[in-house]
């Protein structure tokens, strides 16, 4: 057809190859901690990194709706946090509670943020961020990930292999690797579809595979 030698394209019924979905590249649940634990707690960026990364992380948030949160979108006391990642749609989640005292672990690392400082210009729709830079501003999603690449060397974890989505899929595997249902998975992330989540299916049948493979007799 190219060459003129006919009109009809002998190809145009033949569906394409469909290129294989790369998986989600997840974290261990070992460096999520060392992540976690590398911005220093003695200076007001590095509490409001360690507080961002606690709250990426327990919520599995997209870096739009973390550096764009509202402080009014956060209630300590109850522990929940609210996001609006669309307009069409609000999403809720649970802060990450500590296993040893039962209170909310990521609320300890949050509250700092809400406590005295200066007084902060709301935004055109009159909200005021939770975070901050130096300029008193909302942090952008560039600075958030350049931040998260030097965290990330201070852990000891190849600053080439995490990403602010890279955390929230770690998210999203760490649930379920511990059990979580899928559909429940779907409505944490803010997924439309639960085709969109089913990917993470692929990740804990690798988890299990592995799992498989180190305990069984014949493994």
């Amino acid at each position: 057809m190219r060459a003129g030698l006919r009109r009809d394209d002998p190809a145009a019924l033949i569906d394409p190859p469909r290129l294989p979905r790369p998986l989600p590249k997840a974290l261990t649940e070992s460096q999520v901690d060392a992540l976690l634990a590398a911005p220093a707690v003695d200076t007001p960026e590095g509490l409001r990194d360690r507080a961002m990364l606690e709250l990426m992380y327990a919520a599995g948030l997209r870096v739009s709706e973390l550096v764009n949160l509202p402080a009014n979108a956060v209630n300590l006391r109850r522990g929940w946090s609210g996001c609006w990642a669309r307009a069409a749609r609000s999403g809720w989640y649970r802060l990450a509670r500590s296993r040893s005292t039962g209170s909310s672990a990521t609320s300890t690392k949050v509250r700092p943020q809400l406590a005295g400082g200066k007084p902060v210009p709301a935004d055109a729709q009159g909200n005021v961020p939770l975070f901050l830079t130096a300029q008193r501003h909302a942090p952008t999603r560039q600075a958030y990930w350049q931040a998260l690449k030097r965290h990330a060397a201070v852990a000891g974890i190849d600053p080439r292999r995490v990403t602010p989505h890279g955390v929230r899929h770690s998210f999203a595997t760490h649930l379920l690797n511990h059990g979580a249902d899928l559909r429940a998975l779907q409505l944490l992330l803010g997924h439309a579809s639960l085709s969109t989540t089913q990917i993470y299916t692929l990740v804990a049948r690798e988890h299990l595979q592995r799992l498989h493979a180190r305990h069984h007799p014949r493994g």
